[in-house]
């Protein structure tokens, strides 16, 4: 028996982190299944019912304390938590929990995450310090094992995998045709249907205005229709609506709220996917549906590369005629493409494998 206490952005409704809390937990049970896991939680009752495992509260102190002496090993989960481009603080929590878990004589284990970008000199300087005493390190990309090597992080503690949400398992698309004829938006066979996974904090007057003119450009070349995704709803939902709203009825909108395995059943409907968020990407490829790619961030451009896929270009530099001959692409390639992209993403997924060989070997083969 040993006890894996996980650290990340957890209870939040984020279907990107909650996506990855699923694949960590799932994979941890099948190889460590005497594993005893805890999980740091802004709403630990809801992931305790979700997940069937022990959470207490992220920000409580008290309870930080109790799950790291009680545990064998820190898991600092996936995604991009030791960033400080989004925030200067959670970089340091992230770190304290970390480097707390450390002084009590744990292990520390970095899961298939996406590092930085870390601006801050003084942030790069203490990222570094508790990442040389980690027992594992495990990125999802190579630019994050880099960016490690660069600010002191030697690199025999550092290994290259995937993001661990490509090894989510595949949803049955009844349940997102469902959805969109209940949201009415309902799927047409004979049509192409195209998702936009937009992002709020991303979405300049510029690019809502591009994104509008190419929703209009494929229903006159395509006849296509347009489905706008909320994929965090409480942050991207207001920028989904008001393209809606412009557009007069000629895009859908979903505006309520969805379970991870519901939104990638919904993407699975997609015959297009065009991303703005990671995480949709993601989804677009485990469902084997073409994607077009909007970066926002360096951890983008690295996904869409490992699954040897372009990006379309930035969010700052989104134009109608450049979405117009990547789009034209992709619908002459489509089969192509999906092929491609399953056997880059069957690669990555037995790289993913690596985390639970070196958790094991750090825990000295405990949970057997």
């Amino acid at each position: 028996m040993c006890n894996i206490l996980i650290s990340g952005y957890y209870g939040f409704n984020n279907i990107g982190d909650e996506s990855i809390l699923r694949t960590v937990i799932d994979n941890l049970r099948e190889k460590l299944p005497d594993a005893e896991i805890t999980v740091l939680s802004h709403d630990p009752a809801a992931t305790e019912a979700k997940y069937g495992v022990r959470a207490a509260r992220r920000m409580s102190l008290w309870d930080i304390l109790r799950c790291v002496w009680r545990c064998d090993l820190l898991l600092s989960g996936g995604g991009s938590l030791l960033q400080d481009a989004t925030s200067g603080r959670s970089i340091l929590y992230y770190l304290f929990i970390l480097r707390l878990a450390q002084l009590l004589g744990k292990k520390t284990f970095i899961y298939s995450q996406g590092i930085g970008p870390i601006n801050s000199s003084r942030n790069r300087r203490l990222t570094a310090r508790v990442l040389r005493r980690a027992s594992g390190i495990v990125v999802r990309d190579e630019a994050s094992r880099d960016l490690l090597l660069s600010i002191g992080v030697p690199g025999r503690l550092v290994q290259v995998t995937a993001d661990p949400v490509i090894r989510v398992r595949k949803a049955d698309t009844a349940l997102g045709l469902e959805i969109l004829e209940r949201e009415g938006c309902p799927r047409n066979p004979d049509k192409l249907t195209v998702g936009w996974a937009l992002k709020s904090r991303k979405a300049s007057p510029a690019l809502l205005a591009e994104v509008e003119r190419c929703i209009l450009w494929l229903r006159e070349a395509y006849g296509a229709d347009a489905v706008l995704i909320p994929f965090f709803q409480s942050e991207d939902i207001g920028v989904c609506e008001t393209v809606a709203a412009r557009l007069e009825g000629k895009a859908g909108c979903l505006r309520r709220k969805y379970l991870s395995e519901e939104m990638l059943s919904i993407i699975g409907c997609m015959d297009v996917l065009v991303g703005v968020r990671l995480h949709s990407l993601i989804y677009a490829a485990v469902m084997g549906v073409p994607m077009l790619g909007i970066s926002y961030d360096p951890k983008v451009d690295s996904f869409l590369d490992s699954i040897g896929r372009p990006t379309v270009c930035s969010v700052e530099d989104f134009t109608c005629e450049r979405f117009q001959a990547a789009f034209r692409e992709v619908m002459e390639n489509r089969a192509s493409i999906r092929s491609g992209v399953a056997d880059r993403l069957d690669c990555l997924i037995r790289k993913l494998d690596r985390n639970e060989e070196l958790i094991r070997e750090i825990l000295g083969g405990a949970g057997r």
